[in-house]
């Protein structure tokens, strides 16, 4: 008989990932999604639906008992959010709430991976000489980073939890919307950069993502771990364009827009977005993150225990990904 994993925000990018990898791996998966999540990229895949009442306690134990999961992926979240308490409700409190239902229900649990991120954390000043490391002094920079690391105590405080932490950096690859924005901008022949000041980067593939998560689902034992994860490399604020402009043989005209006035339009971007439930993809929380100066981690940690040994560079993801884009007329 199969085991079992469940994976939540499995419609999203990083959780269609997630779901494959269960299933190359022989799992038998069940994909927590909302009523209102697109499955149509799902539909061909052998998985079960399944919808967690994350604000009901008594009755997400009983769907876990239900289901008798023996791993669970916790990937749901929000990316973006008007306040601080809106990311909080989604990002640490329906986490802790799945925590503390997974603890009390019988169930063979052996482990729960959560997907925090390595903005829990927080960057380093661009002089630093060592990356963040798993014991890193959080000081998150944005709200949506405090929310992860809020999420991360809360799960820590559970006893009894198997738990595994996964900090990703910043993840690309096919479904991602984000950094695409910067892709097409650069397929279109521009260039723009926040400022002129130094910037250390790291990235991560979301294919060498999903299959470091599955092998985390393996770790013996029933301690609580945490781990950062990037491709082990360190780039400048240029590498996403240089290498997207390389592999789409474009040429581009680079702007350094200053950033007090990327800051007054991501102002008036939330000012015009202030009746919308929607949150405009450029404003000032994503300004902080985007223009902070370190973001190198330290992957000794997933070395050592896991074996990581990410089998893509940002050359090789990108390239793989602009594929993807183009095969599914993004460009």
């Amino acid at each position: 008989m199969k085991e079992k994993v469940l994976i939540t925000g499995a419609s999203g990018f990083i959780g269609y990932h997630l779901v494959e990898e269960a299933l190359r791996q022989n799992l038998e998966v069940f994909a927590a999604i909302r009523p209102s999540s697109p499955t149509a990229h799902l539909r061909s895949l052998r998985v079960h639906f399944t919808t967690l009442p994350y604000l009901s306690g008594p009755t997400l134990e009983k769907i876990l008992e239900a289901g008798q999961y023996h791993y669970i992926i916790h990937a749901a979240g929000l990316t973006k959010a008007k306040t601080q308490e809106g990311y909080n409700a989604v990002n640490a409190t329906f986490t802790r709430n799945l925590g503390e239902a997974a603890v009390r229900a019988d169930i063979p649990l052996k482990r729960f991976v959560f997907m925090s991120s390595l903005a829990a954390l927080g960057p380093v000043p661009e002089e630093a000489t060592r990356p963040i490391s798993p014991l890193h002094q959080p000081h998150p920079v944005t709200a949506y980073g405090k929310s992860k690391l809020l999420a991360e105590e809360y799960l820590r405080n559970l006893p009894g939890l198997p738990l595994v932490t996964l900090r990703p950096t910043a993840v690309y690859g096919p479904l991602e919307r984000d950094l695409y924005l910067l892709i097409r901008t650069v397929a279109r022949g521009l260039e723009p950069y926040i400022g002129r000041q130094a910037q250390k980067l790291s990235f991560i593939y979301v294919k060498d993502l999903a299959e470091i998560t599955l092998r985390a689902l393996h770790i013996p034992g029933r301690n609580q771990l945490s781990y950062n994860l990037s491709d082990g490399n360190s780039y400048d604020k240029y590498a996403f364009a240089e290498v997207t402009k390389k592999l789409l043989h474009k040429k581009t005209l680079r702007l350094h827009l200053p950033v007090a006035a990327v800051r007054a339009l991501a102002r008036l971007l939330e000012e015009a977005y202030r009746f919308s439930d929607k949150t405009p993809a450029l404003n000032r929380e994503k300004l902080t993150e985007l223009s902070a100066a370190n973001w190198i981690c330290s992957i000794r940690e997933p070395q050592q225990d896991l074996g990581f040994a990410p089998r893509y560079n940002l050359e090789t993801g990108l390239a793989e990904t602009l594929n993807w884009y183009k095969a599914n007329k993004w460009l």
